[in-house]
């Protein structure tokens, strides 16, 4: 009886096992032995696959650091020429027994041509996309020889443009190519218009294709936007439940994307984790990120707005720019559809209030067919197509179109939809006028502040280190951005007439004060508003390089700036919201005469009069404390812990007091 049950087995196994054998498939990873060149010279160097033009050049030492100094504008050359990659594999003779086999990028950066012993095999243009292409034919045993050669985009998005004239897409010709939009600057980051192979290549042989994963939605999701005696409601309902979300927005943790390991998703995502959040929106100007993103936001219970990838711009309308949006739109949805993070599906960031607010027509002079042109294109391809491919491919989730539908100057978007609110900063609004200017879900809205000192250390010679040196406005990308960060200043901090004397250190300190009481102020508005306000997504998580910008965490080790410890117990579920309605500025400071020591791992401080803006630095630290920039009462104690043990911890402790009286 015993030996009959385990035959049974035996059988049952052989069983299940037999779609496996059928479906057998070898993949062979080919990241190894890459050479690059710019076309045209001779002499081939080592690359890194996955990895871009500008991270070969750097690591072959045949550029300085883009991040230092001034030299991103003297590596903007490099977008300008086209660069070629080859390596050589063996091909084991079993795979060639195979009936296909495949050869596969998951992302070519961006205009490739890539050549299989000598044959064009594949013409790619699109970052988004994964590429596939069979290849038996062109294989031989032995060695085979692979190159991918790389147009310039930015020459190539210049040529669509021109040939498009005097017809002009707004505002810029980097909308033609499906690439990472924030590769072409922004107001928080440099221009390096990459090429290369950024993700991983390999071959793959079977004898027949596994079918498609069938996809079953674990996860009920719904976007609640019904009328009501105000406007329209938005907030999302997750299993039943409405859930307020609190959170950021995410851009690409690095101007090169190689750069960011599994390592650095952990550090962001776990600093998102940390600071209370429950949604990240990815923005639309980067890219769909790696499925490491995805999995950690799985694990931390964050939920995740996705954009797809288009930012600020209007959109080409001919069949072939359609064509390639509707792979890239199936092939993502596919490859991420599976994460129960994912809760929003948004066509584009700011395409359809820029079109409607920002004045192109008229700076642009466009006629009114252009003008009608323009708009029923994003409309096709936004409000029609876009939502039809994604139904295809996932019917569990929302959608909406753009994010958001009206301008922050417009009323309706404090009533209705969701509200990029930067009547705050670019408005140069006071922060207390959020109380009147508080939307159904607040998507955007945020206060720059400088980074962290030992990043300004780190980027600048000593030489740089004053206000307003030309290094610092070259790692200052918003428009008259310094000139806000003042005028911010000069209301809540200290009189504008002081600030140009100021230690660029001490201007650190304070921008990131005033960051910090921003922030804590509008997220407590916020809310206090709810229901009626369900959502409040700080602008932004994260830098892509070391710079001025409105991030709450530094770009080096993604250590937090003060705004960080502000979101953090602003996000707190077990406490009431608070707001400050006293300006700093219009606070009686004495000197507080902390004191501090040292037992293991915590540092504690005292003050004998009240103190504000408590700010913690230990040299050489790359971790975070358990709180900063905190406030003391006179008499209180305060214990900080940092992460790990330090020998003899070199502590440094200052408050607004110290900072403001050295300037009386």
């Amino acid at each position: 009886m015993k030996s009959k049950k385990g035959f049974y087995w035996f059988i049952l196994i052989c069983l299940a096992n037999l779609p496996l054998g059928i479906y057998a498939q070898n993949k062979s990873v080919l990241n190894s032995g890459w050479q690059f060149r710019q076309v045209g010279t001779a002499k081939w160097n080592a690359a890194t696959v996955p990895g871009e033009v500008h991270t070969d050049l750097l690591n072959n030492k045949l550029i300085p650091d883009p991040f230092y100094r001034d030299n991103e504008k003297k590596l903007q050359w490099i977008e300008k020429k086209n660069w070629e990659y080859k390596t050589s594999f063996s091909v084991n003779p079993s795979i060639l027994k195979q009936k296909q086999v495949e050869l596969v990028f998951d992302g070519l950066d961006t205009y490739a041509d890539v050549y299989l012993n000598n044959q064009l095999v594949l013409k790619a243009d699109n970052m988004f996309r994964q590429w596939r292409v069979a290849v038996k034919k062109y294989l031989r045993p032995g060695q085979n020889k692979l190159t991918v050669v790389f147009q310039s985009a930015q020459n190539k998005v210049d040529s669509l443009a021109k040939q498009d004239l005097p017809f002009v897409i707004p505002d810029n010709p980097r909308v033609y190519v499906r690439k990472a939009q924030y590769h072409f600057g922004w107001d928080w980051g440099p221009k390096f218009t990459t090429c290369g192979i950024w993700k991983a290549v390999r071959l793959e042989s079977y004898d027949k294709k596994a079918p498609e994963k069938v996809y079953s939605p674990t996860r009920k999701i719904e976007l609640v936007q019904q009328p009501d005696s105000l406007g329209k409601s938005f907030y999302f309902k997750i299993d039943g439940k409405p859930v307020y979300m609190k959170g950021a927005n995410y851009i690409p943790s690095d101007a090169f994307l190689s750069r960011v390991t599994k390592k650095e998703y952990e550090k962001i995502i776990k600093m998102a984790k940390d600071a209370n959040m429950n949604m990240l929106r990815v923005w639309g100007g980067g890219i769909y990120e790696d499925d490491y993103f995805y999995d950690l936001c799985d694990k931390y219970g964050i939920n995740v707005w996705q954009d797809f990838m288009f930012a600020g711009t209007m959109v080409p309308g001919d069949k072939a720019f359609f064509d390639n949006v509707k792979e890239e739109v199936k092939y993502q949805v596919k490859r991420l559809r599976h994460h129960p993070s994912i809760v929003l599906w948004c066509g584009n960031n700011e395409s359809d209030e820029a079109f409607k607010n920002w004045g192109w027509q008229k700076s642009m002079n466009m006629s009114k067919q252009d003008s009608t042109r323009l708009w029923k294109d994003y409309v096709r391809l936004f409000q029609d197509s876009i939502p039809k491919w994604v139904k295809e491919t996932d019917q569990s989730r929302p959608y909406i179109s753009s994010s958001p539908l009206f301008g922050w100057g417009r009323k309706k978007s404090i009533t209705e939809g969701d509200s990029h609110y930067w009547g705050t900063w670019w408005g140069l609004e006071d922060i207390e006028k959020v109380k009147d200017k508080t939307g159904r879900f607040v998507s955007e809205y945020g206060m720059q502040a400088m980074p962290n000192y030992t990043t300004i250390e780190k980027m600048s010679l000593p030489e740089d280190r004053y206000l307003f040196s030309g290094v610092l406005k070259g790692h200052q990308k918003a428009g008259n951005g310094f000139g806000k960060l003042n005028s911010y200043l000069n209301r809540y901090f200290i009189d504008s007439t002081k600030i140009k004397k100021m230690r660029v250190e001490d201007y650190t300190y304070l921008t990131q004060c005033l960051q910090y009481y921003s922030l804590k102020n509008i997220i407590g508005i916020h809310r206090s508003k709810a229901p009626y306000n369900m959502g409040t997504l700080v602008w932004q998580l994260n830098d892509c390089w070391p710079a001025v910008s409105w991030s709450v965490t530094d770009y080096y080790n993604r250590q937090p700036k003060a705004a960080w410890y502000a979101v953090k117990e602003a996000y707190r579920d077990d406490v009431i919201a608070q707001i400050d309605l006293t300006h700093p500025k219009d606070l009686v400071l004495e000197d507080p005469e902390i004191s501090w020591k040292i037992k293991g791992n915590e540092i504690t401080l005292k003050a004998m009069k009240s103190a504000k803006y408590v700010y913690v630095k230990i040299k050489g630290y790359k971790g975070k404390l358990s709180d900063n920039y905190i406030d003391l009462s006179a008499g209180e104690e305060k214990r900080i812990s940092f992460e790990g043990k330090m020998m003899q911890p070199v502590v440094t402790v200052m408050s607004l007091y110290d900072v403001l009286h050295r300037y009386q």
